[in-house]
């Protein structure tokens, strides 16, 4: 059988989109063959691999496959891509509504440039100074540094933080190192579980840096520039620590390329 996909990626974090809006593959990918999609010397090559699904209460539905083929939490550069995906099938909305594995989420997309409403961040706590845990969709570990982030060895760094105890029988964790370059700009990168590597870009993680280094400087609103390994990208907190508080995530969604694979 003969399968239509799309690449898309935000700020090079690249994943795998399917158009499930017949409902007819939802399950019918196993692990394997996710993880086969995903490798980058033998299949098409990405971080994630989503189904844009049928939902009964958004305008779609994102079911996320991290490259390891196994359904994960929440992937903001994902959901974000996800959305350009939505409009470039013709779906024009001046808002996009859509369900994931945390709840529902509302976008917009304007010149290229995708702006997801994030859940609220949940369970901050400080491990030691400058070093945070929080859940922002998916569990993501905070480390502020004074060495520079491009010197730090983020493959081996993360893995081993990412199997450590309490993470590990929890799950695991995704580990983010960052710097403060200024007072409203961090430089971020990270590890991500599921892909098992550094990844270009991690939206859930720069949601979490951002949040947590607002959060250590009084719990304020503001806007937070993010440099990345694959662009720049910006978290934006408004209405914070009140029953409106809203977390937005905002940067490119960019179309690849498409073609066709066998299943």
């Amino acid at each position: 059988m003969k399968l239509p996909f799309y690449k898309y990626q935000g700020t090079g974090n690249d994943f795998v989109m399917v158009d499930n809006r017949e409902g007819l593959f939802s399950r019918v990918f196993s692990q394997q063959q996710i993880a086969f999609i995903c490798d980058r010397r033998f299949g098409i090559g990405a971080d994630g691999f989503i189904l844009l699904s049928p939902s009964e209460t958004g305008d779609f539905q994102m079911i996320y496959y991290n490259s390891d083929g196994r359904e994960s939490t929440m992937c903001g550069n994902g959901g974000r891509c996800l959305v350009a995906f939505a409009r470039d099938l013709g779906l024009e909305k001046e808002t996009y509504t859509f369900d994931a594995v945390d709840g529902l989420h509302h976008a917009t997309v304007s010149a290229g440039i995708v702006s997801l409403e994030m859940i609220r961040p949940h369970g901050l706590r400080k491990i030691e100074d400058s070093v945070f845990w929080l859940d922002t969709g998916s569990p993501h570990f905070v480390s502020f540094n004074d060495q520079p982030v491009a010197e730090i060895n983020v493959f081996a760094e993360g893995r081993k933080i990412r199997y450590s105890e309490p993470f590990a029988s929890a799950g695991g964790t995704n580990v983010n190192f960052a710097n403060i370059l200024s007072p409203q700009k961090l430089r971020v990168r990270t590890y991500e579980r599921g892909v098992e590597d550094e990844t270009l870009s991690c939206g859930t993680g720069v949601t979490a840096c951002a949040y947590a280094y607002l959060s250590a400087q009084g719990g304020s609103d503001g806007k937070i520039i993010v440099e990345t390994q694959g662009g720049t990208l910006s978290v934006e907190v408004q209405n914070a620590g009140t029953p409106s508080e809203r977390v937005l995530l905002q940067g490119p969604a960019t179309f690849v390329f498409r073609g066709e694979m066998d299943i």
